[in-house]
């Protein structure tokens, strides 16, 4: 049976560590990144559908024709869901210009969550982002929003 002293201890010793996680930001922006800023930018949202992408196919091979792109980098073979940084486009994927916001950036958008920047867009300019939804029905949906976005650089 514990004594009373070792019960006030144990119970100190429970608050002063929840304390400390509090404290430390266990449920806050990852300190592993740096400068954290906010501000308002448009965001519109896109899927892996040709029309949000910028992919056709090529007919006149023999069984699954391959993808080509248009715009900017027409004419080249793309695996569709495949983003410009290489990585599988998922939910958390995020468009944007990286001149002014590089691969990695992480990105708070109100209503979506977290996302981190992966893929860039020919109409994806300045304070213009992207965001990806697995669902075409989705995308549109979000339509186009200005938002307050929490933005955390690498």
């Amino acid at each position: 049976m514990m004594s009373h002293l070792q019960k006030v201890s144990l119970f100190a010793l429970f608050f002063s560590a929840l304390f400390i996680i509090l404290v430390s930001g266990c449920a806050t922006i990852p300190r592993e990144y740096g400068k954290t800023e906010t501000r308002k930018m448009l965001v519109t949202a896109y899927d892996a559908s040709k029309k949000s992408t910028g992919w056709k196919r090529k007919y006149g091979c023999f069984l699954m024709p391959p993808v080509y792109a248009y715009g900017p980098h027409e004419g080249e073979k793309k695996k569709v869901g495949i983003t410009s940084d290489g990585s599988k486009a998922k939910k958390g994927t995020i468009a944007a210009d990286i001149r002014k916001y590089p691969y990695g950036t992480r990105m708070y958008v109100p209503g979506y969550g977290w996302g981190e920047v992966h893929d860039i867009g020919t109409a994806i300019k300045g304070d213009h982002i992207d965001i990806f939804f697995p669902d075409e029905k989705d995308a549109k949906a979000w339509g186009r929003k200005y938002l307050d976005i929490i933005i955390n650089r690498p």
